[in-house]
């Protein structure tokens, strides 16, 4: 029999990263055979493997800039154990919908990670994905459980002016002052490329085509193969399962769940193009349906149209007959930034800089060296959807990697010294807490040097 897999994720508060890990498991029952119990916090278990796989964990994540040995981490796990354990004794309220929605973001990192929800299911073994949910689900739960109970014990803390200044005078005379990576700002003026209406007539027209062919016996699975440009259709055939949770776009889910078992939809659009869908079987609130995706032919000469159209306004902002933000206003078609002077939004942390370094390679490429002020040259791209466009890209600020100052980087270290603050309010908590707190070691463990009195030992 495989292996289920139970996924886990724990966040260290000296390392400001998250990470999730993977451990190969049966049943809980079996891995406590298996791996042995390190220590027991409340009702909660730490296990053997857990200390290692973490490790492993935080030093990749970290890129090898944090190391942090086996007695170092068990201590990190009995600390998030602790939070969780407290957080049930003080009542603190999680709700399904907010549990519910990191279990959809988490199956889909997992998806991105092996190219379909089918291969994560059988890869960690689960029965199916309401299976594979229902273990993240717990998960989550715990997750949730301990930053609420974080935010309760830290919730009137704060830093002023002078707690800034002098957490930073003391990391400038221990020689300990951070450096910050190189950051953009970026804004971009977008065309679409459009389809004629004839052409997405045509496109209509094929899908219900296939549709007829279809119902009067042809293979769904054959027809999706030979016609569909959806680029997984090759591994699925174009089936997929779909709940109202999944990461699936709106058009596709409302389509899944008004049709029928066997039943053919009319062809429907969406931002990636034209769909004919059949729904194969209802489990519950799953439904499993496959789709033909086609998706309209933009012919050369409406891009170079469209690109001309883009080089022309570029030209009108380089010789000032109009501003990057009335242009952006008047001429862009990108919903996201048209409304915001083109500045484009860093998806990962929902802000407008993005560290450099760590940028997409392609889009790297283009804007690495703009000085603040500067442009691309206009050029084409393509959205996951297929939507075709030509764009200009505006380098709107630009820090480059430096020593932290206090004037140019003051909400950084703020942030760092709340960061700071915090931690050590919860590091007293903890220490109380532990006092009245159930707490079983093993032998080998116990030997272990803690900077909090785990092993409850008498000075």
């Amino acid at each position: 029999m495989q292996q289920r897999t139970t996924i886990l994720k724990y966040t260290k508060l000296t390392v400001i990263t998250a990470f999730f890990g993977l451990m190969s498991i049966s049943t809980f029952a079996q891995k406590v055979k298996i791996d042995g119990v390190a220590v027991v916090i409340g009702k909660n278990i730490v296990l053997d493997s857990d200390i290692e796989k973490f490790k492993q964990e935080v030093e990749v994540r970290s890129e090898g800039k944090v190391t942090i040995s086996d007695c170092e981490m068990l201590e990190e796990l009995m600390q998030q154990k602790l939070l969780a354990h407290h957080a049930i004794i003080d009542s603190v309220i999680v709700t399904d919908p907010e549990i519910t929605s990191r279990v959809d973001k988490s199956v889909s990192y997992f998806t991105k990670q092996y190219g379909s929800v089918d291969k994560v299911i059988k890869a960690y073994g689960f029965n199916d994905l309401d299976d594979l949910k229902k273990e993240l689900f717990t998960v989550q739960t715990e997750n949730v459980l301990i930053e609420k109970e974080q935010a309760k014990i830290t919730e009137k803390i704060n830093v002023t002016p002078e707690e800034v200044r002098l957490y930073f005078n003391g990391l400038k005379e221990k020689g300990d002052l951070p450096e910050f990576p190189a950051e953009i700002e970026l804004a971009q003026l977008v065309i679409n490329a459009e389809p004629s209406a004839e052409e997405d007539e045509r496109i209509v027209n094929k899908l219900n085509d296939l549709k007829k062919q279809i119902e009067e016996g042809a293979s769904f699975k054959m027809k999706a193969i030979i016609n569909s440009e959806d680029p997984g259709v090759t591994q699925n055939g174009g089936k997929y399962t779909v709940t109202k949770e999944s990461q699936f776009i709106k058009e596709f889910k409302e389509m899944a769940f008004s049709l029928d078992v066997g039943q053919i939809s009319k062809p429907f659009k969406s931002q990636f193009g034209y769909h004919l869908m059949q729904l194969h079987e209802i489990k519950g609130n799953t439904r499993v349906a496959s789709h033909i995706l086609m998706q309209s032919v933009i012919p050369e000469a409406t891009l170079k149209t469209t690109k001309e159209k883009v080089e022309k306004i570029l030209k009108e902002i380089k010789e000032g007959t109009i501003t990057f933000k009335e242009a952006v206003k008047k001429y862009s078609e990108d919903k996201d930034t048209k409304n915001n002077g083109g500045l484009i939004v860093n998806g990962y942390t929902g802000e407008s800089k993005f560290d450099l370094t760590r940028m997409d390679p392609a889009l790297y490429a283009r804007v690495n060296d703009l000085k603040k002020g500067e442009f691309t040259d206009v050029f084409y791209d393509e959205t996951r959807g297929g939507a075709k466009m030509y764009k200009f890209i505006l380098m709107n600020d630009r820090t480059d990697t430096h020593t932290a100052e206090l004037v140019q980087d003051y909400v950084k270290i703020q942030q760092l010294a709340l960061q700071k603050k915090k931690e050590e309010t919860i590091t007293k908590w903890s220490k109380e807490k532990i006092k009245d707190t159930y707490i079983k070691m093993s032998a080998t463990h116990s030997k272990c040097t803690f900077n909090k009195n785990w092993k409850k030992e008498t000075k």
